[in-house]
């Protein structure tokens, strides 16, 4: 079992910066991926980065390519989400999410077997 904490949302204006942060604890050997995933109220929860454990590989969502990037500390077993220019339409519960499986997508929330319990982001016009 593998358990994740994140931490780092709050309310930004359009435009800011926040710094996400995604705490990896348990049997962290057995993931092969970590990632972020958001969901918006009264919308589905969609993927957002996702990057392999190795840290050599990352994905993006098309709305989020050239503003957010993933990234990992193996050795404090903590996963980054950093978002710069942030939308309104930014605004969702931010939750980080791991798998043990290998597949050839990132974005099928399907696949990953643990998760946080979210964070929640903030946007202002």
């Amino acid at each position: 079992q593998v358990q994740l904490v994140e931490s780092g949302g709050g309310l930004v204006q359009a435009g800011g910066s926040l710094r996400l942060s995604c705490a990896v604890s348990g049997r962290t050997f057995s993931s092969t991926a970590v990632g972020w995933f958001r969901q918006a109220p009264g919308k589905e929860r969609e993927f957002v980065a996702a990057i392999t454990w190795s840290g050599f590989r990352s994905y993006y969502a098309d709305s989020v390519k050239g503003r957010f990037t993933i990234s990992r500390d193996n050795a404090k077993n903590t996963m980054y989400l950093q978002m710069n220019s942030l939308k309104p339409e930014d605004t969702a519960a931010y939750y980080c999410a791991a798998r043990s499986g290998y597949y050839s997508n990132y974005d099928n929330r399907g696949t990953y077997d643990s998760w946080g319990q979210g964070t929640q982001v903030t946007v202002s016009s």
